[in-house]
């Protein structure tokens, strides 16, 4: 994805999750619009962020 880091066996870059964490969505709500993502993939981008 142009360089940006994506979730593990995913092409989903981690920034989408953190934007949609950031507007109020919770991690229900991201799984059941990327089923290809499960809460280790929420987990991981939460650490990605805090650096």
């Amino acid at each position: 994805m142009m360089g940006k880091p994506c979730l593990k066996g995913t092409r989903i870059p981690v920034y989408l999750v953190l934007e949609k964490l950031g507007a109020g969505e919770t991690t229900e709500a991201i799984l059941a619009a990327y089923p290809q993502l499960n809460k280790d993939h929420i987990t991981d981008s939460s650490k990605y962020a805090a650096g």
